[in-house]
């Protein structure tokens, strides 16, 4: 399936809802249901929930399908070192450590499942839980003990995967773990939709599922790690590099 479609699958109770709310605003002015002088004000709501779900949809095929991101061959661009052994860790559905095993061959790798509905509460991904069940390939652990030694790990990957964590304080403690697993001049990298001005553009209030650039950089450094490099994948996507801070 396509990117565009799992989001679409995933979050089909927003888009549903959508096209209620445009379908129930159509009728009523059709149908007069409503005083006349409240048209304008439904006609213009109709607008924007017709434009984020138009846009959402659009955006999503140019992120995941188009500029394929989620393929990850722009990796190793971005890498200066090759891992030889890492972690990929993520919130219940892995669609990359495939990739990432093909992008660094003969290194040694470990898919991680932080998945716990208790820690993630939004539906999107649980419903994507339900639709695809675990990966067998995958370590079950919870996001504060990690199944690695410590200093045993030159990369940890985390791609789109940390924004699932809602609470503040339980990011910067899955951000030390990651921290405490990696070998000295060992990096994170992290992937996230930002929320910011371009992707509430395009996914309307869904972009509150996302984390600010700030919030993320205040996380990183309460979990003792620092920016070494970021950069703009896309207009709605940004990739960080972080290393643990020196003593």
């Amino acid at each position: 399936m396509s990117g565009t479609g799992q989001i679409a699958r995933f979050n089909a109770p927003y888009y549903v809802a959508s096209l209620c709310v445009v379908g129930g605003i159509g009728a009523a002015v059709k149908f007069m249901l409503l005083p006349r002088v409240l048209d304008g004000v439904l006609i213009f709501a109709a607008g924007v929930a017709l434009f984020w779900t138009a846009g959402s949809l659009l955006v999503s095929c140019y992120v995941y399908d188009y500029a394929a991101v989620t393929q990850w061959e722009w990796l190793p661009e971005v890498m200066r070192d090759r891992p030889k052994k890492w972690l990929n860790i993520h919130a219940g559905l892995d669609q990359s450590t495939t990739a990432l095993k093909r992008l660094f061959p003969g290194s040694e790798s470990q898919a991680v499942d932080i998945y716990d509905p208790n820690e993630m509460t939004e539906g999107s991904i649980g419903r994507a839980r339900r639709i695809y069940g675990p990966a067998d390939h995958s370590t079950r652990s919870a996001l504060d003990t990690l199944p690695a030694a410590d200093a045993s790990q030159d990369m940890v990957f985390v791609l789109f995967a940390a924004h699932e964590i809602r609470h503040r304080d339980r990011r910067v403690v899955f951000l030390r773990e990651c921290a405490r697993v990696l070998k000295p001049g060992g990096t994170i990298l992290l992937v996230e939709h930002p929320r910011d001005w371009k992707n509430f553009a395009a996914f309307g209030p869904g972009f509150l599922h996302f984390h600010s650039r700030r919030e993320w950089l205040r996380a990183v450094e309460a979990a003792g790690l620092r920016l070494n490099r970021e950069a703009q994948i896309t207009p709605f996507v940004m990739w960080f590099l972080f290393r643990r801070s020196e003593a």
